[in-house]
């Protein structure tokens, strides 16, 4: 792209979304189609309306990541969220 290009701000966004794979209701382990339009939808109107960045240029990556390839906090992702869960109820958050 050229230099004139991008002071006209032009640039292509390219937006990358990572989640676990799991899914949001009972039996479906993974992000519905119909959820990934939505949010695919969702994220270039936000970047219309804050950036003026027009959909059509905007590209979204959509990665879903099996849970045992996800860590967090020095742990594998079901395993910190048992014992986030295990911290809240012993709360009585």
């Amino acid at each position: 792209m050229s230099t004139a290009a991008r002071a006209r701000g032009t640039d292509m966004p390219i937006v990358t979304i990572q989640v676990t794979r799991e899914g949001t209701e009972p039996g479906v382990d993974h992000v519905t189609a119909e959820q990934k339009a939505a949010i695919y939808q969702g994220v270039s109107q936000v970047l219309f309306d804050v950036l003026k960045k027009p959909p059509e240029w905007t590209w979204v990556v959509f990665q879903e990541v099996e849970m045992e390839n996800w860590g967090w906090g020095g742990m594998p992702v079901a395993e910190y969220r048992k014992q986030l869960q295990s911290k809240k109820d012993k709360s009585g958050s």
